[in-house]
């Protein structure tokens, strides 16, 4: 799914925020934003179509270059959580290299959590990706908050899956550049495997990485 100029030796890709409704999708990306150094990321931008919104940035708008020359650029979306903007999901989801899903801690949003990674799955297959290929972390937001899932139930449903789980707490700040890192660094796996990114463009995920978190606090 990803952008790829061969002419240009320009590649996009493309990572999206991904939850249920007030999950904190937006917190985090707002967060991420403030983190990150003004000459590494483009202005918030909002699309907004009726009664919905989609955020998003540009990471790297003058892009980072491999010492192969690829000029490679990164941008960031979230999708509405409320069910009634399904459409503008899929329309996000389209060409999609990585994504972050948000989860609510609160066992009260226990359901609520299960139904949109429900929703996830199926949107993924209706849009043409394998969620079994695709670079997937799931951050657990608002774990400052009283009356959470405890750690240990949370890792005994995901820890068979193998999907990285990232405790967080966005309005506070801590958890959101892990997540960040996380998604990252297993989507630059996913690049090596189909293109064998290491030995064509002389990047290694640890440089790929850290270029691109090391630009957040």
């Amino acid at each position: 799914m990803i952008e790829y100029d061969d002419a240009e030796k320009r590649m996009v890709l493309k990572l999206v925020y991904y939850g249920p409704a007030l999950s904190g999708k937006t917190t985090n990306l707002l967060r991420l934003h403030d983190l990150l150094v003004k000459e590494g990321r483009g202005d918030l931008m909002v699309l907004d179509t009726q009664d919905d919104r989609t955020i998003f940035f540009d990471l790297l708008p003058f892009f980072l270059v491999a010492p192969s020359g690829l000029k490679i650029k990164v941008k960031v979306y979230t999708v509405p959580g409320q069910v009634q903007h399904d459409a503008t999901r899929k329309a996000v989801l389209q060409r999609a290299d990585g994504v972050a899903f948000i989860a609510d801690s609160r066992r009260t949003e226990a359901k609520n959590n299960a139904e949109s990674f429900g929703n996830l799955e199926r949107n993924l297959a209706i849009v043409g990706i394998d969620i079994d290929r695709l670079p997937l972390v799931i951050q657990y937001n608002k774990r400052d908050l009283n009356d959470i899932t405890a750690e240990e139930e949370i890792r005994k449903v995901w820890g068979p899956t193998g999907i990285p789980m990232v405790p967080a707490s966005a309005l506070q700040g801590w958890g959101v550049v892990e997540t960040f890192r996380t998604l990252v660094s297993r989507a630059y796996d996913n690049l090596d495997r189909k293109h064998a990114f290491r030995d064509t463009h002389g990047l290694t995920r640890e440089s790929f990485v850290d270029r691109l978190a090391s630009r957040a606090g």
